[in-house]
């Protein structure tokens, strides 16, 4: 099976440097030194991993036979891919890869059905789960336990808890009407103090 771990960006440096955008949890061992990843487009792999590091917070790699700037720009928006055997599960039980969340059915805690779960988004500060809707539409939902407090392989759902909102957006309304509020409250209170300050 095939798994999409990385996106090569910008060149960095002039030694064949390249900053990579991680779609993987295990970046030390999709992309760790010697590491072969495959490419789209084909024609710019496969790629040896010959060394990496993080710069800024960014991952910054080098691949055999890049030597130097040019190259390395050449690279620029290019997929790294992984093989991976379906039957490999991560180190971690609290971890999953992409391939074994793609699919499953999203609920609420009281069974109602959301949506099918279709994407993993990984962001540099938390991942997120897009999930689509009968009606289409999408969704995108932290993946924290506190929202998604269960994933059953077993029964091929995700368990979610969302705040209110998060689902259904007249609930958002509904919650912005109680902030609303608050603010007013809180300009009342502010206005109290300025009067009591006159005096």
């Amino acid at each position: 099976m095939q798994l999409v771990v990385g996106k090569i960006g910008r060149a960095h440096g002039i030694k064949g440097d390249v900053s990579v955008e991680v779609r993987t949890d295990e970046p030390e061992l999709r992309l760790g030194p010697g590491a072969v990843v495959l490419t789209d487009p084909a024609s710019a792999g496969p790629l040896t991993v010959e060394s990496g590091k993080v710069h800024s917070g960014r991952l910054l790699l080098r691949f055999a036979g890049v030597k130097d700037r040019n190259a390395a720009e050449a690279l620029r928006g290019t997929i790294l891919i992984s093989e991976v055997d379906p039957e490999e599960r991560p180190d971690d039980p609290e971890e999953y890869y992409d391939h074994q969340l793609i699919g499953l059915d999203v609920v609420l805690l009281d069974g109602t059905l959301v949506g099918e779960l279709t994407e993993v988004v990984h962001l540099p500060y938390q991942d997120l789960l897009t999930v689509t809707k009968a009606d289409g539409t999408e969704v995108l939902v932290p993946f924290v336990t506190r929202i998604v407090p269960t994933i059953d392989l077993e029964n091929q759902r995700a368990v979610i808890d969302p705040p209110p909102g998060l689902i259904d957006a007249a609930e958002a309304e509904v919650v912005g009407g109680e902030a609303d509020g608050a603010e007013s409250g809180a300009e009342d209170a502010a206005g109290d103090e300025g009067d009591e300050g006159d005096a």
